[in-house]
């Protein structure tokens, strides 16, 4: 979230209320109990803490802490000619955010989508899609790019398709960004986990080339007009993702090619970092145009579980003067030597399984940490980011991953990769946490 650049007036007293549902979990309780305000009370009186877990690397997997039907709603984005089947926009890594330009608000929506015939967001896609709104409500339209791009497909501000586009000293799509083949999977190359950020100006997109790319890792994009583009990529992305390459993913990426995934930008004042997968940060130039050169990225100073599983989707977003840090990780069940259930962030081993790719958050008073030990903020809210609407009303997204878990049952899969948002709750400047917004029942907290 940018806070110099957003320019909203947040009044942190304000609450939306009456937001009803439009979409929630069928298999979950759901209630439309407030909180009442208390009599001569002298200021709003805020939520508390649960306690966590113990031990540390428990996962909280309380029906309070997933988005349900009285706290959550799948955003109305305008459908796209492959969505009518569906009646809804099919996406994973949901991505809204609210800007004031011009002294309006404007929301933008955006994530990973698949293309028609596909299951799923591989082995290839065909790029990235914006969505635009004067509300959380709606109406939500495609960003109009046929004045860009006539009779291509509205809304589709970058895809490799764009090569053509690229001109002597303006790059749009890097040879690694392009689609390829191979015996293995045909055609290949897809992009992942898309955000849009408004700084100094200027619209930016911050993406990632997934794991059937060329090469795999974090790029940016910037904006020559609007929000709807043209976008062409950064200088420090013509030759290769963000960062260094290692070993990592899966088998089939070819030695060299993997670079960290899942970049956001984090902006305050005039300054930009980009957050990379999973401890990484690194310091814009003030053009924007690259990071700062350095020798190993810096690392944000967190408190790991022991062991520590893979996490993914790494976002900061500042409230109250507080920095939280965004993981998605997934929660696993097994059994206890009393037969009773564990679900804790574990890594994959034998008796365990995948349950929710749940949110969980820990917060600092500083950018690079340290932070605090990590909580349960969303069951089920993995890979989301946080966000603030032009009410003051703290929301984050959801998108209820297909692949693996509660969300895949057949019973449920209908239900997933929806462009989800669920707001959020704020336990003061004593707790400092933020959560799911939990049931309430008159004032108290209940289980």
């Amino acid at each position: 979230m940018t806070s110099s650049d957003n320019g909203l007036n947040v009044d942190r007293r304000s609450l939306l209320t009456g937001v009803a549902g439009l979409v929630g979990a069928a298999a979950l309780p759901a209630t439309a109990a407030r909180a009442a305000t208390p009599e001569a009370a002298p200021a709003r009186r805020h939520p508390s803490n649960w306690p966590d877990p113990k031990p540390y690397g428990l996962a909280d997997t309380r029906v309070d802490l997933w988005p349900r039907e009285d706290n959550s709603f799948v955003l109305p984005l305008e459908l796209r000619p492959r969505d009518e089947e569906r009646g809804q926009v099919w996406m994973r890594d949901t991505y809204v955010n609210c800007f004031v330009v011009d002294g309006r608000p404007i929301y933008v929506a955006t994530g990973t989508t698949r293309v028609p015939g596909l299951e799923a967001a591989g082995p290839w896609n065909d790029g990235i899609f914006v969505w635009t709104s004067p509300s959380l409500r709606g109406p939500w339209r495609l960003a109009d790019t046929t004045g860009i791009r006539p009779g291509a497909e509205k809304g589709k501000v970058w895809s490799p398709e764009f090569v053509g586009e690229n001109r002597a000293g303006r790059t749009v799509v890097a040879p690694w960004q392009e689609y390829w083949h191979d015996d293995q999977f045909g055609k290949r190359g897809q992009v992942w986990a898309s955000e849009v950020h408004h700084f100094r100006g200027t619209w930016y997109i911050v993406a990632c080339m997934g794991d059937h790319s060329r090469k795999v890792g974090s790029f940016m994009l910037v904006s020559e007009g609007g929000v709807e583009g043209p976008y062409r990529l950064v200088e420090g992305n013509h030759d290769k993702p963000f960062g260094d390459s290692f070993i990592g993913g899966p088998k089939f990426i070819e030695p060299g090619a993997y670079h960290h995934i899942d970049g956001s930008l984090y902006t305050e004042d005039d300054d930009a970092w980009l957050v990379l997968h999973n401890n990484l940060y690194a310091k814009f130039r003030d053009d924007m145009e690259d990071i700062v050169p350095t020798t190993g990225l810096p690392k944000f100073e967190q408190r790991p579980y022991s062991p520590e599983p893979y996490l993914e989707g790494s976002y900061v977003f500042k409230y109250e003067g507080k920095y939280y840090l965004l993981h998605a990780a997934w929660n696993r069940s097994s059994v206890n030597a009393d037969g009773s259930t564990r679900y804790a962030y574990d890594p994959p081993g034998p008796g365990r399984t995948q349950y929710q790719y749940d949110a969980i958050v820990a917060v600092s008073d500083n950018f690079e940490g340290p932070y605090s030990e990590r909580w349960t903020a969303g069951v089920g809210a993995g890979h989301n980011n946080f966000f603030v609407d032009r009410s003051g009303q703290l929301w984050a997204t959801f998108f209820r991953n297909p692949n693996f878990g509660y969300w895949a049952d057949p019973s449920r899969v209908d239900d997933t990769a929806v462009p989800g948002v669920v707001r959020l709750e704020w336990t003061g400047p004593q707790g400092n946490r933020l959560y799911v917004q939990r049931r309430k029942r008159g004032h108290a907290i209940r289980d």
